[in-house]
């Protein structure tokens, strides 16, 4: 049996004749944060629902815990959905104990379990709060903790950050290094490429239902262009610049903004700055962004998108 939480092999999947999944192959290792990146309609939730086993693909394997997708895993799997849904008469620890229940944890285990995370991630005061009258971002942590609250080894979440405001967005990406700090595995996807930054050991990315690009986060940054602001005192700095770059554009505050050519060196930009006598009043080189990586990746048009649909999730 294989220790991969999950493994696609040439998965494809179609809708009334669309294809919404084309050939999709990647495997999540035991430990890893994966972030499961791509544009609304790249494929991303259908993936994951075939990993489920909530959906069967047309064509490819899935294995889950290196078995096809089914009741076996039950209790394993922590899963949040895109589409958001709490029964609007439970309290938030009925809805957190009914979801602990159905994963394996019994009666009065569960509901105690549902009292200290809610203390724990301060929702302590809505515990017999129901879920109808709770603000949008309460509603949708309760649902996190009601995924996670069984302790599952694979934890998959389609786009946990969707609505929710930058300071509860801080609190979720805290719940997921503590999660990950557990040695339990982690994929999510999202828009928004500042938390698969920040959280992620790696990078899969799809645009129209194919993966496009998988591997670390530092090598999806390596795809980025590195670029360079520069100013100075006196003149000639365009001039000596130039033969570093592939484009050289001068910005509203007067600096030169570099793309630097794949051979450039930084230090030797400095030092021919030195040799000519150029007072430099700024050398800055600048550090490397997905959103850069992904404009080179996939294109300017798919990670403005992307963008959107992240300013969307941020509505």
């Amino acid at each position: 049996m294989s220790n991969s939480p999950l493994s696609l092999s040439n998965v494809s999947k179609s809708f009334a004749g669309k294809p919404a999944v084309q050939g999709a192959s990647f495997t999540v290792n035991p430990g890893e944060i994966v972030g499961f990146l791509g544009p609304n309609g790249a494929g991303k939730t259908t993936t994951l629902r075939m990993a489920l086993g909530l959906i069967d693909p047309d064509e490819g394997d899935v294995k889950l815990f290196g078995e096809t997708p089914g009741e076996q895993a039950f209790g394993r799997i922590g899963f949040l959905p895109e589409e958001r849904g709490l029964y609007k008469k439970q309290t938030a620890r009925e809805a957190i104990a009914h979801m602990a229940r159905l994963n394996g944890v019994k009666g009065r285990e569960a509901f105690k379990l549902a009292d200290d995370m809610l203390d724990k991630y301060g929702l302590g005061d809505a515990k017999r709060k129901k879920n109808k009258d709770m603000s949008k971002g309460m509603a949708q942590k309760v649902q996190l903790l009601s995924a996670i609250a069984h302790n599952p080894e694979f934890y998959i979440l389609d786009e946990p950050f969707s609505g929710l405001d930058p300071v509860n967005q801080q609190v979720l990406e805290g719940i997921v290094r503590e999660i990950s700090q557990g040695g339990n595995t982690i994929i999510f996807s999202t828009h928004v490429m500042e938390h698969a930054e920040r959280l992620c050991d790696r990078i899969i990315l799809m645009s129209g239902g194919r993966v496009v690009f998988d591997g670390s986060t530092e090598s999806a940054l390596d795809k980025a262009p590195r670029r360079m602001v520069l100013s100075s005192e006196s003149g000639g700095l365009t001039e000596i610049v130039t033969p570093f770059a592939k484009s050289v554009e001068q910005r509203e505050d007067g600096a030169l903004q570099l793309v630097l050519k794949d051979d450039a060196k930084a230090h030797v930009i400095l030092e021919e700055c030195v040799t000519k006598k150029v007072k430099l009043t700024r050398f800055e080189p600048k550090a490397p962004t997905l959103h850069e990586a992904f404009v080179e990746l996939v294109g300017a048009d798919v990670t403005a998108q992307m963008d959107l649909d992240a300013q969307e999730a941020l509505s």
